[in-house]
């Protein structure tokens, strides 16, 4: 890989871009964050894009946010977790302030309704490919699909606490690699 210091303004550009372009939070960043870092400029594996997202989620704050954090530092340490974390905030910052100057025009605009309604259905086809791609990545055991099925319906119909459910299949996942492990030796 090549200079950290020599990097950062790439990071800079790249991480402002996937902020400027990508509607809808941190689900809908996770497919232009895969594409940036892994497919176009090679920095990191989809294995790692994996990990990542799984530690963004499962630490306080916004998946977003918490992804550019974690791919700025596994690309460039510290400097480049400042820089990646900045350029991915900043432009929702510049947004968000210069809509909130002109908020009243915009809330009952039937046009803006509208462009919102489409967003929102673009945002949800991202969710679905991130989702896509992160299930390609998971092994196919029956143990990992039936963890799946109880994180699905643990958070979805139950309502159990995200966070006690993250725990819980981490501390299952852990079980079951220890146990298989052994098994195996």
């Amino acid at each position: 890989m090549e200079n950290k210091k020599n990097i950062l303004p790439e990071l800079f550009l790249t991480s402002l871009k996937i902020g400027l372009f990508t509607f809808g939070g941190g689900y809908a960043m996770i497919p232009l964050i895969q594409k940036e870092t892994v497919e176009k400029h090679h920095w990191i594996s989809n294995d790692d894009i994996l990990d990542i997202v799984a530690i963004a989620e499962s630490t306080p704050g916004p998946i977003a946010i918490n992804s550019a954090t974690f791919v700025g530092y596994k690309i460039a340490g510290f400097a480049g977790a400042l820089i990646s974390t900045v350029a991915m905030i900043l432009p929702s910052f510049v947004i968000i302030l210069s809509i909130s100057y002109v908020l009243r025009e915009f809330e009952n605009n039937i046009y803006v309704q509208y462009a919102f309604n489409g967003i929102r259905a673009c945002v949800l086809a991202l969710i679905l490919k991130a989702l896509l791609t992160m299930y390609r990545q998971v092994p196919k055991q029956v143990f990992f699909c039936l963890l799946m099925a109880y994180a699905l319906i643990a958070t979805a119909f139950l309502k159990l606490n995200v966070l006690i459910v993250i725990i819980s299949c981490a501390l299952a996942g852990l079980i079951f690699s220890i146990v298989t492990e052994r098994s195996a030796s």
